[in-house]
């Protein structure tokens, strides 16, 4: 996706409610984070990520700093099937995409890219005008979800970091500008 298609999905969501469903088998709502949610994003966190999933302490104080930016995928019942979370700086005008997931069964439904679409069209509303995140270099799929979305491998070495978590946990940095408000 071009700056020029970005900037439609963006605008797109301009006017959205603070929920939007997705269809599907079972009715998913995509909405801020509760704090209620956490014990259920730790599960999830833990589903998804396993041994490199966020502490449960962390993802509170995470809940407490960017809970504007912590969107998640409600399937009713308290089960939460996807998340994202961006984390923002006021003085530089910057966000980190800190996680994005989706339950096994519910990936390959463009629920990753909606997620990262409206996450996105809240950090422009918010003045934000650059967005980065880390990727596994192995994980192509989430590549070319970024991609798509207009992130391109940061400089220099095409993005790659080596050991960027620790050893052997090299991962691919991406950025992303967004399009000036109107």
């Amino acid at each position: 996706m071009t700056a020029e298609p970005l900037e439609r999905a963006l605008d797109r969501h301009e006017h959205l409610p603070g929920t939007a469903p997705f269809p599907g088998p079972r009715h998913l709502v995509l909405r801020a984070a509760r704090e209620s949610d956490l014990p259920e994003l730790r599960r999830l966190d833990v589903e998804v990520f396993q041994e490199v999933a966020y502490p449960a302490f962390l993802l509170r104080q995470l809940y407490d700093m960017y809970a504007e930016h912590f969107l998640v995928l409600d399937e009713g019942e308290g089960r939460l099937r996807g998340y994202v979370l961006a984390a923002t700086t006021a003085l530089n005008r910057d966000s980190w995409i800190l996680g994005l997931c989706v339950t096994e069964d519910r990936r390959r439904h463009g629920l990753g890219r909606e997620l990262m679409v409206e996450v996105l069209a809240r950090l422009h509303r918010s003045g934000i005008e650059q967005v980065r995140l880390t990727v596994e270099p192995a994980n192509r799929a989430a590549i070319l979800l970024y991609r798509s979305l207009g992130f391109r491998p940061e400089q220099p070495d095409a993005g790659l970091r080596r050991d960027y978590f620790g050893p052997g946990e090299d991962r691919q940095v991406m950025h992303l500008e967004l399009p000036r408000p109107h």
